[in-house]
């Protein structure tokens, strides 16, 4: 009987640490997967950016989903695809676009890895902006689905801002009520 109970403990230890080796395979392999995609994500979020400060169309519309949104700083900027490169082919034609510097991002994936979102503080022409969105991996490369520029205020000069914007903002409020009747 004590024979039988050693064997089965030691089964059990082997079985234990055999466990838990697979299990920290695993997770080394999922995080070294993860840390790919954020390379791959980072990446095609920086080449989007160059693409627009090297004012190259065709890359930059390449690095989003033919289906991509992008959402400028104007409340009237709600572009579906089609239309943002309507709206932007006229300043790519003219070599200058727009340049944003990258100051810092937040990426985060989905426990799948079809589907990323991210956060960043932007050094343009408009001074601090932040970039947020999400990117869906389509045919194994990560493409942007959806881009939300918009202009970093400090909290102090919120009011001064809100003023400025008051008479435009009270218009657009009057027009969109409307159209929602």
């Amino acid at each position: 009987m004590k024979k039988i109970t050693l064997l089965l403990l030691l089964v059990s230890l082997s079985a234990c640490t055999f466990s838990t080796k697979t299990t920290t395979t695993e997770t080394s392999e999922e995080k070294e997967s993860e840390e790919i995609s954020e390379e791959k994500i980072n990446s095609t979020l920086e080449n989007w950016h160059a693409a627009a400060a090297n004012a190259n169309f065709e890359d930059y519309f390449a690095l989003m989903a033919e289906d991509g949104l992008f959402i400028g700083t104007d409340a009237t900027e709600n572009w579906q695809n089609t239309a943002f490169r309507e709206f932007s082919k006229p300043y790519f034609d003219k070599g200058k676009a727009w340049n944003f510097t990258t100051l810092e991002r937040n990426i985060y994936t989905s426990k799948n890895g079809q589907t990323a979102w991210f956060d960043e503080l932007l050094d343009t022409q408009m001074g601090i902006c932040r970039g947020s969105g999400a990117l869906e991996k389509v045919n194994g490369e990560w493409k942007i689905k959806h881009y939300v520029l918009s202009i970093a205020i400090p909290n102090e000069n919120v009011s001064e801002i809100t003023a400025i914007k008051k008479q435009t903002d009270s218009l657009l409020i009057l027009q969109l009520q409307k159209k929602g009747k």
